[in-house]
């Protein structure tokens, strides 16, 4: 087993990986039972997943109480938050009870801003069921559900107090959902270790095509890497979290245009997102054009979208730059972004003006 720790001094917990943790979850959750039902929220899509943790659970006399939300990013809402927590309030969940999200990235977020707010704050436990929940979500306590004007507007920092990770639900996972998870893989190595970015070149393809050992490896050096951010910047107050959020500014807009659906992932819009803002960099003459292609060339070889036209996306630049005045990042009118000398040099450029952002996506092939 891989254990990374995320250090928060008194809200410090464990991330613990090994292929097949799942299906003894009882073992690592029967500490936090106090005698109590775990609530269990998930999807309608890892049924399978569910039934085989409460099979963990029983078989060291825990109980469990599922409750199963509709799978998808419309699940991040007022009306399925409110939903929720009616539902764990039915249930008498107290404080010191600690509820399981069980699923991708939508029912982590979901889960940990509904414990942030219940009681003025309830534990939980992350078991990702997602690659992109795996490596980015259900690590460092961003919770929020996304509104009419963004994604993830209404939210808290809420740590969770373990995550369990499990490479071998991987195997049900989609083709599509594999990829878009990939993304946040790639995105460790682009932010600051391109070592690790040529590690993904080698062996990405192999990740997506099932390989255990790849995807365990993948799995443990994200989570170490943003462990290691998270600890180092939780509330994203000095810069060094910001890191995290590369391809973010770009995707969401490309999300928003899209109607936060299933028209283009969440990972896709980061994979896409990425490829912008190296190219927007190659374009100020920040980072080498190679590099940009380089970057570019790595997605498209793995399916994902690198550009407005393979996110399915026809939009001006003034309306995705308009989508953009909407991010949580706006500090006194001004947009920070994420941009790149390079491949492994990414940094916060809060100079950027957004009409050449316009500018620069009208040139894009549609």
């Amino acid at each position: 087993m891989t254990i990374v720790p995320v250090a928060l001094g008194d809200r410090s917990y464990e991330v613990r990986i090994e292929a097949g943790l799942l299906a003894r979850a009882g073992d690592l959750l029967a500490p936090l039972a106090r005698g109590r039902p775990f609530a269990i929220v998930t999807d309608g899509n890892v049924l399978p997943h569910l039934a085989a943790l409460q099979a963990s659970l029983e078989a060291h006399g825990l109980g469990s109480e599922a409750i199963v939300l509709p799978p998808g990013e419309g699940t991040k809402s007022w009306a399925q938050l409110e939903a929720l927590t009616d539902r764990l309030l039915e249930l008498g969940i107290e404080r010191g009870d600690h509820v399981i999200a069980l699923g991708g990235g939508v029912i982590g977020d979901l889960v940990g801003f509904a414990t942030a707010i219940l009681k003025r704050g309830c534990n939980f436990v992350q078991i990702p069921t997602t690659l992109l929940a795996q490596v980015d979500s259900s690590v460092g306590g961003k919770t929020a559900i996304n509104t009419r004007a963004g994604k993830n507007l209404i939210g808290a920092f809420h740590q969770p107090r373990l995550v369990i990770i499990d490479p071998l639900v991987l195997e049900t996972l989609p083709p599509r959902e594999l990829r878009a998870g990939y993304a946040e893989v790639v995105k460790y190595g682009l932010i600051d270790d391109f070592a690790f970015f040529e590690w993904c070149e080698a062996n990405g393809a192999a990740l997506l095509a099932g390989s255990l050992a790849a995807r365990e490896h993948a799995i443990a050096h994200s989570v170490a890497a943003k462990a290691r951010i998270v600890a180092e910047d939780e509330r994203e107050t000095t810069g060094a979290r910001a890191l995290l959020n590369l391809g973010h500014t770009f995707g969401h807009a490309l999300e928003a245009e899209t109607g936060f659906s299933d028209r283009l992932l969440h990972g896709e819009g980061v994979a896409a997102g990425m490829a912008l803002a190296f190219g927007f960099s190659a374009h100020k003459g920040l980072c080498p054009g190679q590099d940009a292609e380089r970057v570019a060339a790595h997605l498209r070889a793995c399916g994902m979208p690198e550009g407005l036209a393979a996110a399915g996306v026809d939009a001006s630049g003034a309306r995705l730059v308009e989508h953009m005045l909407h991010d949580k990042k706006m500090s006194a009118g001004t947009l920070p972004f994420l941009l790149a000398r390079g491949i492994g040099r990414t940094y916060l450029d809060k100079t950027v003006d957004l009409a050449e952002v316009a500018a620069f996506l009208d040139a894009q092939p549609r």
